[in-house]
Protein backbone atom coordinates (compact mmCIF):
# COMPACT_ATOMS: atom_id res chain seq x y z
CA UNK A 1 0.00 0.00 0.00
CA UNK A 2 1.44 3.34 -0.97
CA UNK A 3 0.38 6.06 1.47
CA UNK A 4 2.23 9.33 1.16
CA UNK A 5 1.75 12.05 3.78
CA UNK A 6 3.26 15.46 3.10
CA UNK A 7 2.96 18.31 5.61
CA UNK A 8 3.25 21.63 3.80
CA UNK A 9 1.58 23.55 6.63
CA UNK A 10 3.19 25.43 9.51
CA UNK A 11 1.50 23.19 12.08
CA UNK A 12 3.23 20.03 13.27
CA UNK A 13 1.07 16.94 12.87
CA UNK A 14 1.85 13.27 13.60
CA UNK A 15 2.24 12.17 9.97
CA UNK A 16 2.98 8.55 10.93
CA UNK A 17 -0.39 8.21 12.67
CA UNK A 18 -2.15 9.54 9.56
CA UNK A 19 -0.31 6.97 7.48
CA UNK A 20 -1.29 4.20 9.92
CA UNK A 21 -4.93 5.37 9.85
CA UNK A 22 -5.09 5.25 6.05
CA UNK A 23 -3.45 1.81 5.98
CA UNK A 24 -5.87 0.56 8.65
CA UNK A 25 -8.93 1.96 6.85
CA UNK A 26 -7.91 0.58 3.45
CA UNK A 27 -7.43 -2.84 5.00
CA UNK A 28 -10.85 -2.71 6.70
CA UNK A 29 -12.44 -1.60 3.42
CA UNK A 30 -10.72 -4.41 1.47
CA UNK A 31 -8.83 -2.10 -0.85
CA UNK A 32 -5.98 -3.73 -2.76
CA UNK A 33 -2.58 -3.42 -1.04
CA UNK A 34 -1.15 -1.77 -4.17
CA UNK A 35 -3.64 1.12 -4.07
CA UNK A 36 -2.06 4.56 -3.79
CA UNK A 37 -3.29 7.54 -1.79
CA UNK A 38 -1.69 10.84 -0.82
CA UNK A 39 -2.51 13.13 2.09
CA UNK A 40 -1.30 16.72 1.90
CA UNK A 41 -1.54 19.10 4.84
CA UNK A 42 -1.68 22.71 3.68
CA UNK A 43 -2.05 26.14 5.24
CA UNK A 44 -5.20 28.26 5.04
CA UNK A 45 -4.12 30.27 1.99
CA UNK A 46 -3.43 27.14 -0.08
CA UNK A 47 -6.67 25.52 1.08
CA UNK A 48 -8.67 28.63 0.25
CA UNK A 49 -7.16 28.64 -3.24
CA UNK A 50 -8.16 24.98 -3.77
CA UNK A 51 -11.61 25.59 -2.28
CA UNK A 52 -12.29 28.46 -4.68
CA UNK A 53 -10.78 26.65 -7.67
CA UNK A 54 -12.56 23.32 -7.24
CA UNK A 55 -15.71 24.10 -5.24
CA UNK A 56 -16.24 27.74 -6.23
CA UNK A 57 -16.64 28.58 -2.54
CA UNK A 58 -14.76 31.31 -0.67
CA UNK A 59 -12.52 30.77 2.35
CA UNK A 60 -10.52 27.78 3.50
CA UNK A 61 -12.25 24.52 4.30
CA UNK A 62 -11.16 21.61 6.49
CA UNK A 63 -10.75 18.80 3.93
CA UNK A 64 -10.99 18.26 0.18
CA UNK A 65 -10.78 14.97 -1.70
CA UNK A 66 -9.62 14.48 -5.26
CA UNK A 67 -10.50 10.95 -6.47
CA UNK A 68 -8.55 9.50 -9.39
CA UNK A 69 -9.42 5.94 -10.46
CA UNK A 70 -12.89 5.88 -8.86
CA UNK A 71 -12.10 2.79 -6.82
CA UNK A 72 -14.76 1.48 -4.43
CA UNK A 73 -14.46 -0.64 -1.28
CA UNK A 74 -14.10 -4.35 -1.84
CA UNK A 75 -15.27 -7.34 0.16
CA UNK A 76 -13.44 -10.15 1.93
CA UNK A 77 -13.91 -12.31 -1.15
CA UNK A 78 -13.11 -9.62 -3.72
CA UNK A 79 -10.86 -6.75 -2.77
CA UNK A 80 -10.89 -3.66 -4.94
CA UNK A 81 -8.34 -3.72 -7.79
CA UNK A 82 -5.05 -1.86 -7.45
CA UNK A 83 -5.04 1.74 -8.58
CA UNK A 84 -4.68 5.36 -7.70
CA UNK A 85 -7.27 6.36 -5.11
CA UNK A 86 -6.37 10.04 -5.20
CA UNK A 87 -5.44 12.90 -2.88
CA UNK A 88 -6.81 14.11 0.43
CA UNK A 89 -5.98 17.71 1.34
CA UNK A 90 -6.37 18.74 4.99
CA UNK A 91 -5.95 22.19 6.53
CA UNK A 92 -4.55 21.84 10.09
CA UNK A 93 -5.38 25.48 10.93
CA UNK A 94 -9.07 24.92 10.22
CA UNK A 95 -8.85 21.53 11.95
CA UNK A 96 -7.34 23.19 15.05
CA UNK A 97 -10.29 25.58 15.38
CA UNK A 98 -12.76 22.70 14.91
CA UNK A 99 -10.88 20.55 17.46
CA UNK A 100 -11.05 23.31 20.05
CA UNK A 101 -14.78 23.77 19.42
CA UNK A 102 -15.37 20.00 19.67
CA UNK A 103 -13.18 19.64 22.77
CA UNK A 104 -10.66 17.17 21.41
CA UNK A 105 -7.08 17.19 20.14
CA UNK A 106 -5.78 18.41 16.80
CA UNK A 107 -4.65 14.91 15.82
CA UNK A 108 -8.13 13.53 16.57
CA UNK A 109 -9.64 16.14 14.26
CA UNK A 110 -7.04 15.57 11.54
CA UNK A 111 -7.67 11.82 11.73
CA UNK A 112 -11.43 12.39 11.51
CA UNK A 113 -10.95 14.62 8.45
CA UNK A 114 -8.55 12.11 6.89
CA UNK A 115 -11.02 9.25 7.34
CA UNK A 116 -13.78 11.47 5.95
CA UNK A 117 -11.66 12.40 2.93
CA UNK A 118 -10.73 8.78 2.31
CA UNK A 119 -14.38 7.74 2.27
CA UNK A 120 -15.05 10.44 -0.32
CA UNK A 121 -12.21 8.99 -2.44
CA UNK A 122 -14.00 5.65 -2.25
CA UNK A 123 -17.27 7.08 -3.52
CA UNK A 124 -19.12 7.83 -0.28
CA UNK A 125 -21.07 11.05 0.05
CA UNK A 126 -23.36 12.75 2.54
CA UNK A 127 -25.64 14.86 0.32
CA UNK A 128 -28.72 12.77 1.21
CA UNK A 129 -29.74 11.72 4.75
CA UNK A 130 -29.35 7.97 4.07
CA UNK A 131 -25.92 8.53 2.47
CA UNK A 132 -24.88 10.66 5.45
CA UNK A 133 -25.95 7.97 7.94
CA UNK A 134 -24.01 5.29 6.04
CA UNK A 135 -20.87 7.40 5.56
CA UNK A 136 -20.72 8.76 9.10
CA UNK A 137 -21.38 5.32 10.63
CA UNK A 138 -18.51 3.85 8.60
CA UNK A 139 -16.31 6.82 9.54
CA UNK A 140 -17.04 6.20 13.26
CA UNK A 141 -16.36 2.48 12.82
CA UNK A 142 -12.99 3.16 11.19
CA UNK A 143 -11.93 5.73 13.79
CA UNK A 144 -13.05 3.54 16.72
CA UNK A 145 -11.25 0.47 15.35
CA UNK A 146 -8.14 2.50 14.60
CA UNK A 147 -8.12 4.01 18.11
CA UNK A 148 -8.35 0.49 19.55
CA UNK A 149 -5.45 -0.67 17.36
CA UNK A 150 -3.40 2.37 18.44
CA UNK A 151 -4.00 1.59 22.15
CA UNK A 152 -2.84 -2.01 21.56
CA UNK A 153 0.18 -0.73 19.66
CA UNK A 154 1.07 1.66 22.50
CA UNK A 155 0.72 -1.05 25.17
CA UNK A 156 3.06 -3.36 23.21
CA UNK A 157 5.73 -0.64 23.24
CA UNK A 158 5.65 -0.35 27.05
Amino acid sequence: MSVEVNNESAIEVDEASIQRLITYALDVLHVHPDAEVAVVLVDEAAMEQLHVQWMDEPGPTDVLSFPMDELRPGTEEHETPPGLLGDIVVCPQVAQAQAEEAGHSLIDEVQLLTAHGLLHLLGFDHAEPDEEREMFALQREILTGFASDERKRASRRR
